[in-house]
């Protein structure tokens, strides 16, 4: 009996992406953000499709040294990503839903988890999920949270919603608010922080941001929740949302978030890691996105969401005992 030969598979042919810079991109040049976007392309070939003009901004060409802006649609024409064909060691997870339709998907990050894969990080949280729904057409980070800050995280479930999503952003019509706790002894009830943040890669390739006089305007609205001895729990609401922004505009100020490794005290970090007859230990930074409002890429409706403080902070919180104002 004759076996059966079955032709060799044709693979799919690839198709160009078409990518809308978020707030967060912005500034960085286009080199560099190819770079980082299509891992496993020789450099090489990165610099001869930006020569070639494949690589299209808004439709119109550019050179290797364009600054991205917010809202900007790149082209990136078909290219084999080579870390990206191999996606069997990313292991499906799911996380806390806190809201889902069929444009959204809003969940409760833990601390700890990288939103997305690079960086030394192999695999984030948009790859988990995307391997735990195999069916799904479209998933898309809307925003970005700090690998070790907690809380909300939007995901938009089709190109119309995270398009809309974005032009919010853009615009100031999303209104995110944060819980930190900060050491210090904090004063006003309400403060804003308005200091120019510039983003810097260090030596190591870590990322880190530093107030700077030609960096990017940047602004912080800080309410005072609760007072104790040595520490004070703020709410932050974001009017713009840089890199690091609660964090540097804390630390410029004086008032580090406890537990941040890249802009804390990290000698009492490292004193917090144990519990004393006065609190709790802490092992994280005290930093939880815990409210978001937006309008609805569909419906219209304004929707707020909200996310219970992290309970590795909840518990820290309260071993302060009661507030002192």
């Amino acid at each position: 009996m004759q076996n059966d030969v079955v032709p060799p598979s044709t693979p799919a042919p690839l198709q160009a992406q078409f990518v809308t810079i978020t707030e967060e991109e912005a500034g960085q040049r286009i080199d560099n953000y190819l770079l980082r976007v299509c891992k496993g392309v020789p450099k090489s070939h990165v610099y001869r499709i930006l020569r070639s003009g494949e690589v299209r901004v808004n439709k119109g060409r550019i050179d290797q040294l364009y600054r991205l802006v917010q809202g900007d649609v790149v082209r990136i024409p078909p290219v084999r990503i080579a870390e990206k064909a191999d996606t069997s060691h990313v292991p499906a997870a799911e996380f806390k839903v806190i809201y889902e339709d069929a444009q959204l998907l809003v969940i409760d990050k833990p601390a700890g988890v990288a939103v997305h894969g690079g960086s030394g990080v192999s695999f984030g949280v948009i790859e988990q999920l995307r391997a735990s729904r195999p069916d799904a057409k479209f998933l898309e980070l809307v925003h970005r949270l700090d690998r070790d800050t907690s809380g909300l995280l939007l995901l938009a479930k089709k190109r119309s919603a995270l398009t809309n999503l974005h032009e919010q952003m853009r615009d100031g019509h999303t209104d995110k608010r944060y819980l930190t706790m900060v050491a210090g002894d904090w004063k006003n009830a309400r403060q804003h922080v308005k200091l120019p943040l510039h983003k810097y890669t260090t030596a190591d390739g870590e990322r880190r941001v530093a107030v700077q006089a030609d960096g990017m305007p940047s602004h912080t609205v800080f309410s005072l929740l609760k007072k104790f001895n040595g520490f004070a729990l703020l709410e932050a609401e974001l009017k713009t949302g840089r890199t690091h922004q609660i964090r540097v505009h804390l630390a410029s100020s004086g008032f580090a978030i406890v537990g941040d490794d890249k802009y804390g005290d990290f000698a009492l970090n490292r004193v917090l890691l144990k519990a004393d007859s006065t609190r709790g230990a802490l092992k994280r930074m005290f930093l939880h996105a815990h409210q978001i409002t937006f309008t609805h890429p569909e419906t219209g409706k304004i929707m707020t969401l909200n996310a219970p403080l992290a309970a590795e902070c909840e518990r820290f919180l309260v071993s302060l005992g009661k507030p002192v104002n």
